[in-house]
């Protein structure tokens, strides 16, 4: 991989809902979370994304940019606006997700709770220049984390209630941390915020 990201260009898709979700400025977002998105693809991801599972606001969850193993970037919701993407960090955080199947379609099974497919190198690539982009634009920015570390619920298996099985796995094991965080110019959040 390059020492520096190349250029990304970013399609602009805004979720249905967007102009419902709270505003912000930016020096109030110090974070970055890294999800995947445990799912097959773009088409799949939008569809989730624009599903109302707040029908008293009249929003979903959804983070701010899809990025695709192709390493073609897309924007759901504008860094300014609070998406809801993972429990408790929403309003000082921005979300990435990353197209991978991750535990699909069994997420809650204890069976199935390896995630095997690896992240391509154009998929980084445009992870780390869409960083590079954030840092230039959010002065604040100083973190990042996985979602599997911010959202550490524990829930009964799907398949055996008495087994309980991590809520959020993603990135997962195959995320290469050591080389995002060698690139991107931010710390890895320290455990407890």
């Amino acid at each position: 991989m390059p020492d520096s990201p190349a250029p990304l260009r970013i399609r602009e898709q805004p979720l249905p809902y967007v102009e419902r979700l709270p505003a912000r400025a930016p020096d109030a977002i110090d974070l970055v979370v890294v999800h995947c998105t445990e799912l097959p693809d773009m088409a799949m991801a939008r569809a989730y994304g624009e599903r109302i599972l707040y029908p008293e606001r009249g929003t979903g969850a959804s983070g701010h940019w899809y990025v695709d193993r192709d390493g073609s970037a897309t924007e759901y919701v504008p860094a300014l606006r609070v998406a809801n993407h993972v429990r408790g960090w929403n309003p000082r955080s921005v979300g990435i997700e990353l197209v991978n199947r991750g535990r699909y379609p069994r997420w809650y099974d204890s069976d199935h709770q390896a995630m095997t497919e690896p992240y391509p190198d154009a998929q980084i690539e445009a992870l780390l220049a869409l960083l590079d982009r954030l840092r230039s634009t959010l002065p604040a920015l100083r973190w990042i984390a996985g979602h599997e570390e911010l959202d550490t619920e524990r829930l009964p298996a799907a398949d055996d209630p008495r087994r309980t099985i991590a809520r959020k796995v993603d990135p997962g094991p195959l995320f290469p941390w050591a080389t995002v965080l060698a690139r991107c110019g931010l710390q890895r959040l320290p455990a407890g915020g």
